[in-house]
């Protein structure tokens, strides 16, 4: 579900694939920034949204501090539950 305006959200094959890419050929540029800017027209993708991805997988795997997708997921199923409840009834 997407927001008016909004790009749809990257299937999950390509982020995946992207981080994956992303990894087996770090070794082959001279940093993360360069593998990614190389590697991110082939997705059809920016070298900012590989980052994110890229970021975002090593939270998964417990590699960088922060929220993983898991949690944040979660924040959102509440939040969403929280919007639904009944207001407060007035006396």
């Amino acid at each position: 579900m997407t927001r008016e305006g909004s790009t749809p959200a990257c299937p999950a094959e390509l982020r995946e694939g992207g981080v994956r890419l992303s990894r087996e050929n770090r070794g082959d540029h001279a940093s993360d920034r360069a593998a990614r800017k190389a590697i991110a027209p082939k997705l059809g993708c920016s070298p900012d949204s590989l980052r994110v991805w890229c970021q975002q997988a090593e939270r998964d795997a417990g590699r960088r501090g922060g929220l993983t997708r898991a949690e944040k997921d979660r924040i959102k199923e509440l939040e969403r539950e929280v919007r639904e409840l009944p207001g407060p009834t007035k006396p």
